[in-house]
């Protein structure tokens, strides 16, 4: 069974499971009650390797929002994408030059609400490894590739706390050498280990 074969099966059986995530875990924690939401992608390439691995970037520190934070590519679906596969798609293309056709498409997973406004649905896909990627500079600073499986080991996740007006929020964050992931990120990385059953979800 190949990589891309095992992930849809995980996925799809943590998906079909009658469980559910904390409302922490699918919206950012300053979310108070509804708010527009924009559509959006982002894309988790895991590498085919004996031990996979996982793309992610870091953000140009010149963006206006979550500048130099660590991030999957992705960003906002366009009215050109034929879905949100294919905004993913393109978005990976645009940052760090990962040709669309060699991605396979394995699955979606939860979205995540941000409150910057956006509505973000993580397209799991596998790529070759070692691929010739180049980050494009205006939006991102450089790329990195981290074990799929430290990503997604439960012990490596510590939930953090952080006051915001007045109230107290939690969030995710994952260390790895010098890179501090969290966030969105952590928080979509925590979905994505709980849907593969990496760990158990809420009941």
């Amino acid at each position: 069974m190949t990589l891309v074969d095992r992930l849809r099966a995980a996925l799809a059986d943590g998906h079909a499971r009658a469980e559910t995530l904390e409302p922490s875990e699918t919206r950012d924690p300053r979310i108070d009650g509804a708010i527009p939401l924009a559509p959006a992608a982002v894309l988790v390439a895991i590498t085919d390797r004996p031990e996979p691995g996982l793309i992610l970037t870091r953000r140009s520190d010149r963006l206006r929002k979550h500048a130099g934070q660590i991030a999957f590519p992705g960003g906002r679906v366009d009215a050109s994408d034929a879905d949100e596969i294919a905004g993913a798609l393109r978005e990976a293309e645009e940052e760090i030059a990962l040709p669309p056709h060699v991605a396979q498409i394995v699955g979606v997973t939860d979205r995540y609400h941000t409150f910057t406004g956006f509505d973000i649905v993580p397209v799991v896909a596998v790529i070759p490894p070692d691929l010739p990627l180049r980050a494009q500079e205006s939006e991102v600073a450089d790329w990195f590739e981290v074990p799929l499986a430290y990503a997604l080991d439960p012990a490596n996740r510590v939930r953090q706390a952080m006051e915001f007006e007045g109230a107290t929020r939690h969030f995710y964050e994952i260390m790895w050498q010098d890179r501090r992931i969290w966030g969105i990120t952590a928080a979509i990385l925590t979905n994505l280990s709980r849907r593969l059953g990496h760990d158990r979800l809420v009941a």
